[in-house]
């Protein structure tokens, strides 16, 4: 069966007084959930005036876990996942249009990956970002939506001017700033020992990727790993909030696919 550790954390940072990140899991109730529906986390990172942003990200989260809650069983996460950040972008972007007259609107970054039986799908608009970590190496399982990234892309900035310019920042699609938004997806096969990582860029944005490798490979307890990730992003920076979810495999049941239902291996 599988079997899942988790730790969440979320920080304003040194510098901002609120803060704009929202983050939220589903977990399964009984072993028989797990192989039904799975393990749900999500992270978002708002954007907007006033408290608009915060607004945002709450929407987003609450939106997509609920509506995880709400999936029939077994219904296939690589097509669920981008209907439910669909139907978060319809929310936010409802949200945004009440408030529009009275201020700048809002948007927000979404992260969110599901799990079940030996499978992770991870999908996401914006650039908050999901890790795969195996064996002490880091890999980012999700691509910047930045105007800067996307300038990468056409070969216009090399990743050193990327790095440096005023655009980095600034998000090429996020979800609430129009009707219909394009989210990437992706799945990836799970093993034992397996650590995701999912943050916003208040803690990839400055926490080299080498130091979240040794922080996360130092330490068996999530909860540590978390606070020391949070505590290095404010030392390095702290100008942005911080949030991150840890989940470490701690064992899977590998599966086969038949006719769109799960089947046990071996």
């Amino acid at each position: 069966m599988l079997e899942i550790e988790f730790a969440q954390l979320t920080d304003p940072g040194r510098i901002r007084s609120n803060n704009e990140d929202c983050l939220d899991a589903v977990v399964p109730k009984s072993g028989e959930q797990a192989e039904s529906h799975g393990w749900l986390f999500a992270l978002a990172d708002g954007v907007g005036g006033h408290a608009g942003g915060e607004i945002a990200s709450r929407l987003a989260v609450e939106s997509v876990c609920n509506g995880f809650r709400a999936a029939r069983e077994y219904e296939v996460h690589r097509s669920l996942l981008p209907k439910l950040l669909q139907n978060a972008n319809a929310r936010v972007l409802d949200a945004a249009s009440a408030t529009r007259k009275d201020g700048p609107g809002m948007a927000t970054t979404m992260v969110a990956c599901a799990i079940r039986s030996d499978r992770a799908v991870v999908c996401h608009v914006g650039d908050s970002r999901c890790y795969l970590i195996r064996r002490g190496h880091a890999e980012v399982l999700t691509r910047d939506h930045t105007m800067a990234n996307e300038q990468i892309r056409l070969g216009l900035l090399s990743k050193r001017e990327a790095a440096e310019s005023p655009m980095r920042h600034m998000l090429s699609r996020s979800l609430g700033s129009d009707l219909f938004v394009a989210v990437d997806v992706s799945e990836h096969q799970l093993s034992p020992g397996d650590v995701l990582m999912l943050c916003s860029d208040g803690l990839h944005g400055a926490v080299p990727e080498k130091e979240i490798e040794l922080i996360v490979s130092a330490h068996l307890d999530l909860n540590v790993a978390a606070k020391e990730l949070v505590k290095m992003a404010n030392q390095l920076d702290g100008s942005d909030n911080v949030s991150v979810q840890l989940l470490r495999v701690r064992a899977v049941e590998r599966t086969g696919m038949y006719r769109g239902r799960p089947y046990k291996l071996g």
